[in-house]
């Protein structure tokens, strides 16, 4: 028995190496069909289930390439998580798994400064995007969503920066604590996870991404257009930005 929803998805960082016991009770689809139930998400109660898509297409597409704003900014499933200024020279879009560890540790080290040097001064208008590995991310991704407003990218930040205490074998109990800290009751939790039209949306937004994009791993970065895959540094970031600053 695997744990994926396809061979070329892997499973949670947290899940590798364990035993079929634990990948039976965990939240992973199986197959190439999408399907949750709240049996398996709020423990002692009956989810929506759920059929969709696969998460990803049996064969993976070439790796992304660059492209135009122009053709990364075309309106999608959800509206974009934005920071910044709309006029700002640079354009970062990042797509990204909530059970990613490298998504985890980018947004640990280097967003803050990013947003502190750049985001918050004028000069960067940053695009938060979904592209959830599994079904826990598509979850902690809904529950973000849910949040509503300035508290969703919040949300972002609190889930990345405690990912080693909800992508675990039991992930919900920790999520409901998180939610509940943002306002959340245990109704408004539950009902977020039944959305059935924000699931189909945010597995949308990784297949249009995989499509349209080339994307294929987490995370990966579109800064005015150019690709940049896997974690990168904000030294990193800066050799890539500066040539837009001086035109």
């Amino acid at each position: 028995m695997t744990a994926s929803l396809i061979g070329a998805i892997p499973t949670l960082p947290y899940f590798a190496n364990q035993d079929t016991d634990l990948f039976e009770n965990s939240l992973w689809t199986r197959g190439f069909s999408v399907r949750i139930t709240r049996r398996e998400f709020v423990a002692g109660a009956s989810f929506l289930a759920v059929a969709g898509s696969a998460l990803l297409q049996s064969s993976l597409p070439a790796l992304a390439q660059d492209l135009t704003n122009e053709e990364l900014l075309r309106p999608g499933p959800l509206p974009d998580l934005v920071q910044g200024k709309d006029d700002a020279p640079v354009t970062i879009i990042e797509y990204a798994s909530m059970t990613c560890p490298h998504c985890a540790a980018f947004h640990k080290v280097t967003y803050p400064e990013l947003k502190s040097k750049y985001i918050d001064t004028g000069k960067v208008r940053f695009i938060f995007r979904e592209y959830p590995l599994d079904e826990v991310a598509v979850a902690a991704s809904m529950i973000a969503r849910c949040a509503g407003g300035d508290k969703t990218m919040a949300m972002i930040d609190v889930l990345f920066n405690s990912q080693r205490t909800w992508a675990i074998r039991e992930p919900i109990p920790p999520l409901i604590q998180i939610a509940k800290q943002a306002g959340f009751t245990q109704k408004t939790f539950e009902e977020c996870l039944a959305d059935q039209k924000l699931y189909t949306n945010i597995v949308a937004v990784r297949e249009r991404a995989t499509k349209e994009y080339k994307v294929e791993s987490t995370p990966t970065l579109f800064v005015n257009g150019k690709v940049q895959r896997g974690e990168i540094s904000i030294q990193e970031l800066d050799k890539v930005m500066q040539p837009y600053f001086k035109s």
